[in-house]
């Protein structure tokens, strides 16, 4: 069972690094800092040069944490070698999760030479294109819709990779920030609804691509810019000696910034700063609002106690309590859940209990703190319930006068096809509850519960621009048509 229980799955995490020979130990560093984007598996691929001058794709990559797929320090130091690499920390959405060909980066040698490829997104037109391209001949190694890029580019009649690149992505919808590495270059694209975050950076004269930021802030990197949405990028020995970086567009045209919404929630860490702002800024708004619209007190004026579900949850937590003291409620913030780090990816327990058990290795509670105090759960969002409920029943055990949960993102209604690992449509608490709050609280058992609307939400983190925003997890709004199959297999709409 999985220690993450009953939250939104992140994506992957992408790491590209060019002009330095510790390319590979760079992208290592960067990879552990992107480790909360995903943790079933890991990958790392170098080009070299041999000594007869011809490029050699050095790959490494396992099931397992960043430290442990490279806890070897030789694989590192002298297999994979080289002045560029790029990286991949994976969360399975398409593609089984148990099959090791599914693990990134994926390499090939085509007709115009080495090339490799991580990816973070969904593809929403995968089946198509996949069952097109088996129709043509072509042979799939894996069930990850991130192979159909690679056989797109390799089918290509172009003869220049970064116009087989740019073609390539102009057939393909949905989400997706990708790092390719070729035998001179690193190309980085971000789809042009700019779904997924991808940044820019740079150190000593080297160039580098991430997530995130806090990617960039662990090797010292400088961030340079934001990739824009619909912006592919090319970095090779040109860039570096004249310091500019060649820009493209992938698509002509205009189209709306669709950005997750979720990454501000909960996906991305809090000292990132993706879709132009910082996301504690944003985690704190979101409490704040959150506290405006959606407050709790104790019903005998005694001082309320504010608890966030750690880590997630921390920023919002402070935001929210923040806000209860500007609006005159007597309140103070506190630590009554801790959380253990220690516990791996994985624990086993038979029988029924372990879903019990699995909330208790993770969570503890501070009993003094929650003891006869009227307690307020901030936490941002729900998905199935399940954990929710256990951990609400963790907490009643402590004894506490009241529990009041609080939710800072809308109820989580309809299924993600942009690379959210959510349930199926009907696993979800909201949608069985068809958006009954009070049938939610009754289920939790606890003595409130209160979600920010989509307004408010949108509100909360957008400054100016609501339409900036992909909300379709709440509202059921696509921004991309989506492929009736796809949706059929995976998602049981």
């Amino acid at each position: 069972m999985d220690i993450e229980f009953d939250k939104p799955r992140c994506f992957c995490g992408i790491f590209g690094f060019y002009g330095a020979p510790d390319a590979a130990v760079n992208t290592y560093y960067g990879l552990h800092a992107l480790q909360h984007r995903g943790q079933e598996a890991s990958g790392i691929i170098t080009k070299s040069v041999n000594e007869k001058g011809h490029s050699v794709f050095n790959l490494h990559r396992g099931e397992g944490l960043v430290s442990e797929v490279f806890a070897k320090r030789e694989v590192l130091r002298e297999k994979l070698v080289g002045s560029s690499a790029i990286g991949h920390n994976r969360y399975s959405t398409t593609g089984s999760s148990d099959s090791t060909k599914n693990i990134q980066p994926f390499f090939v040698n085509y007709r115009s030479g080495n090339l490799a490829i991580a990816h973070n997104g969904n593809l929403t037109n995968a089946t198509e294109l996949r069952e097109r391209l088996v129709n043509e001949g072509s042979i799939f190694q894996t069930t990850s819709d991130t192979e159909v890029i690679l056989h797109l580019i390799a089918k290509s009649k172009l003869d220049n990779q970064v116009d087989q690149v740019k073609e390539a992505l102009s057939i393909i919808e949905g989400a997706y920030c990708l790092v390719i590495l070729m035998d001179d270059k690193i190309i980085a694209a971000r789809d042009p609804y700019g779904f997924r975050p991808l940044c820019l950076g740079k150190l000593n004269g080297s160039y580098v691509v991430a997530s995130e930021t806090c990617a960039l802030d662990i090797i010292s990197a400088k961030f340079i810019r934001e990739i824009e949405p619909g912006e592919l990028i090319v970095i090779d020995d040109k860039s570096i000696s004249e310091d500019k970086i060649e820009s493209h567009r992938i698509l002509d045209g205009t189209f709306p910034k669709k950005h997750c919404v979720f990454e501000h929630i909960y996906f991305s860490r809090p000292d990132s700063y993706i879709f132009g702002h910082n996301v504690d800024k944003m985690r704190r708004r979101l409490g704040k609002t959150l506290a405006k619209n959606h407050p709790a007190v104790d019903k005998d004026g005694d001082k309320l106690i504010v608890i966030s579900v750690p880590d997630s949850s921390n920023t919002t937590a402070l935001g929210y309590q923040k806000q209860l003291a500007l609006d005159g409620i007597n309140s103070k913030l506190e630590i009554g859940l801790i959380r253990s780090h220690y516990i791996g990816r994985t624990f086993i327990q038979p029988g029924q209990q372990k879903r019990e058990i699995g909330v208790r290795i993770k969570f503890n509670t501070v009993k003094g703190v929650l003891e006869g105090r009227t307690v307020v759960i901030v936490d941002d969002s729900i998905v199935r319930g399940t954990t929710s409920k256990q951990l609400v029943s963790l907490v009643r055990e402590a004894n506490p006068k009241a529990i009041h949960l609080r939710i800072s993102s809308p109820p989580i209604k309809f299924p993600c096809f942009y690379g959210m690992d959510f349930p199926s449509k009907k696993e979800l608490i909201a949608n069985q509850c068809h958006g009954n709050i009070e049938e939610i609280r009754e289920y939790l058992e606890v003595d409130s519960l209160e979600y920010l609307t989509i307004d408010e939400m949108l509100q909360a983190v957008s400054e100016g621009n609501e339409g900036n925003f992909c909300s379709a997890c709440f509202s059921g709004e696509y921004p991309t048509e989506i492929d009736t199959s796809f949706t059929k297999d995976i998602y049981e709409l």
